[in-house]
């Protein structure tokens, strides 16, 4: 079963947990984001990012690497070593000074853990670095 909410993926999260009790039951969570083109269905995503006021949206074939809420990275949707990003991200790049690149985390990863990330893009040479923030609602909250 997939679960979804809008721009958040706590339902599914939750329905992921409460699922561990029922043997052969498995959730899917994923979420259902705003974007001006329209809602975009992310089905098999764990990272519930932080709102803020000001969000760039993701429009062209960019790098995206997700840190989740279990600390866990992704490059795009395959896990990778946090310590091999920047080799891999060498390997996959011509030209470190004109590739931008996404980075989405958990609101709930440890700094240190998001910083380790950064250092390592930075490493690699990419130097337009975006972070993956959700619009907060019309009231400034949460």
């Amino acid at each position: 079963m997939i679960i979804t909410d809008h721009d958040s993926v706590m339902g599914g999260l939750v329905g992921k947990r409460t699922a561990k009790a029922y043997k052969g039951f498995q959730v899917v969570p994923g979420a259902e984001v705003t974007s001006r083109s329209g809602h975009i269905l992310a089905i098999g995503i764990e990272v519930n990012v932080p709102k803020t006021r000001s969000v760039k949206e993701i429009t062209d074939e960019r790098l995206v690497i997700s840190i989740n809420k279990q600390q866990r990275v992704y490059l795009g949707n395959d896990p990778i070593n946090i310590n091999q990003i920047g080799a891999k991200l060498r390997q996959k790049i011509r030209d470190p000074q004109h590739q931008s690149i996404f980075i989405r985390a958990d609101e709930d990863v440890p700094f240190g853990a998001f910083a380790t990330v950064m250092d390592a893009v930075k490493q690699s040479g990419i130097s337009n670095v975006s972070i993956v923030t959700q619009p907060l609602d019309t009231h400034g909250s949460r």
